[in-house]
Order: C-alpha cells, then structure tokens, then sequence
C-alpha cells in the first residue's frame, strides 16, 4: 500500500473512531464516515465493501501487530528482549489495547463490540492453541482452549470498563493467577 492510500485509510479509520466514540454502530452511515474522512465515495469503496469490512479491518489492523510472534521494542513497551512465555504476550497485547484505547472503547460501544470480541476471540484461540501442550491441567483440550479465551476476552472487557486503571502487567497477572495457567510446564 502506498502512502496516499495509507493515508487515505488512516482518515477512515480515524473518522469512524470519532464517530463510534458517539453513535450506536448500526445507525451509523457509511456517508458520514465518508464525510469524516473528507473523502469520496467511491473513495471509501476502493477500501472497504461495507461497514462490516472496515470494522474487519481496523480490527486486523490492530491486532496484526499485537499477536505478533516476535515482541519488539516500541514506544510504550519493550518485550524484545526477555521471555516470550505467556504472561509477557498478555501483557503485550494488554499494552496495545491500551495505546489504542481510544480506538478500542469506541469498537467496544454498543453492537460492534460484539464483532470486535469475534475477531480478538479468533486471534486469541490462535495465540492460546500454541501454549496448550504447556499447561498442566487435567481436562480436554478443547474446553481449556475455550476457557483460556472466554476469560481472558472478558478480563479485557472488565479491564477497559474500569478505564484501564491497572497497569497492562497487573491486568495480565491477575490473569494468569485466577485461570491457574501459571502451572505451565518450565521450558
């Protein structure tokens, strides 16, 4: 992508946060994201095919880096260089949320925090599945793949609901201390 287009994509995603941080996601028009973005119509639809697709979107647009395999250094964090377990993945995801939160209590409004929850679930299941055989628990796979989500999918509502007033780190370990999945097998 290039950068006018970039460009272009960043007024869009910018113009439908503002407007989520006020409006109900259904009632919503793509003409006023247009208008936010001070764009054309056929403008938004060389990007994006409907409102769905650009909720998709901004939502793999956050979560691409945050679920990243490698953790490097960034403004508001550093995991490059330490232990990659699961807690520092946690907490890494956590401080992105939290550098978006913006973005992500606008998304988290109304019925589109319904469809940003399906797309942070599916990018957890894929994170989770990775740190099955590591956990030392004695029920299916499946179930503790589904519990590990679920919770922490709701540790993260219950998170930003309290206006993020715990650090990413304190949020991820009262995680990991009340799912148990500190009994993760030592590498």
């Amino acid at each position: 992508m290039d950068r006018r287009q970039q460009k272009t994509r960043d007024a869009i995603f910018k113009a439908f946060s503002t407007i989520l941080e006020t409006r109900r996601y259904s009632n919503i028009t793509v003409q006023e994201i247009i208008d936010g973005a001070n764009i054309g119509r056929s403008t938004f639809y060389a990007h994006f095919e409907t409102k769905d697709e650009l909720l998709k979107a901004m939502c793999t647009d956050i979560f691409s880096h945050v679920f990243s395999d490698e953790l490097m250094s960034e403004k508001t964090h550093d995991f490059s260089v330490g232990s990659n377990d699961l807690e520092a993945k946690l907490t890494h995801i956590l401080h992105h949320l939290k550098d978006s939160e913006k973005n992500i209590v606008g998304i988290l409004s109304y019925e589109s925090g319904e469809l940003f929850m399906r797309y942070f679930k599916e990018y957890l299941t894929e994170m989770f599945s990775k740190y099955l055989k590591e956990i030392e628990v004695n029920a299916p796979p499946d179930f503790v793949l589904n519990h590990l989500v679920g919770s922490f999918a709701e540790t993260v509502k219950w998170w930003i609901d309290n206006r993020m007033k715990y650090t990413p780190e304190e949020a991820a370990r009262y995680y990991i201390e009340v799912s148990c999945v500190n009994r993760i097998k030592d590498q």
